[in-house]
């Protein structure tokens, strides 16, 4: 005779929710913790960028050459320097580094797994023109991303500059002479990064509506490096 096995769904039941408070007690209000700060800190790189443009204001007396700052709000802000602007916006998710990372095996996350989950400032560069004449075909690149965890901890990644001087996540910390220094070096890549013309192939035909459209629109797509794949001036990040 079949012999019923009475399961203790009770039981298992609180078992979930055990798990399920543990997650919401510690992962989620981990990540939570880690979104508060990280809006603290662009806050704080507003700041620094407005008074950077105002030093920087004093000894650049060519009203044709630009120092705008524009706020857009708790998740992003631009600044305009020269023929650049910079978009630095902070993403609404936090992210963790995959296993496979080498960065994994740094002494400093072993101690506490907690510290590889972070809040994530991407820092795009497009043409200034672009975005004034809302030329929205026109291709930006992604700089530099600044990674900031639970304890107030950073490490950035990027072109140039920006991929060496900040990878000590251990023992970075984001004083203002740091964020000075973070602005300083993408303002300076982004100036110093050239708009690059496209290949003649690339651009030797076009149509009759992108002729009418150029005027009002520059339905010519423009980029600083158009036509050309945009190699990191950098080894791979970790």
């Amino acid at each position: 005779m079949l012999k019923l096995i009475k399961m203790d769904y009770t039981k298992d039941s609180e078992k979930r929710r055990e798990k399920l408070i543990d997650l919401l007690v510690n992962k989620a209000a981990l990540k939570q913790d880690i979104a508060d700060y990280a809006e603290t800190v662009l806050e704080r790189f507003k700041r620094m960028v407005e008074k950077e443009l105002k030093v920087l204001g004093k000894h650049v007396d060519d009203q044709r050459i630009r120092l705008v700052f524009k706020d857009n709000g708790k998740y992003e802000f631009r600044v305009h320097v020269g023929s650049d602007a910079l978009v630095f916006q902070l993403h609404s998710n936090v992210f963790r580094f995959p296993d496979e990372n080498p960065i994994w095996k740094s002494k400093y996350l072993k101690e506490n797994g907690a510290n590889g989950y972070f809040a994530v400032i991407n820092v795009y560069n497009f043409l200034a023109e672009s975005i004034e004449k809302s030329r929205s075909n026109d291709a930006g690149y992604l700089i530099g991303r600044i990674f900031l965890n639970h304890d107030e901890h950073f490490l950035m990644e990027g072109k140039g500059q920006l991929g060496f001087l900040f990878r000590d996540l251990e023992n970075g910390k984001l004083t203002d002479e740091v964020i000075c220094q973070i602005i300083q070096s993408c303002f300076s890549f982004a100036i110093e990064f050239d708009l690059i013309t496209p290949p003649y192939d690339l651009v030797q035909e076009v149509s009759l509506f992108q002729i009418n459209a150029i005027s009002s629109d520059l339905h010519l797509s423009t980029g600083k490096r158009l036509g050309f794949k945009f190699k990191a001036e950098d080894s791979n990040f970790y």
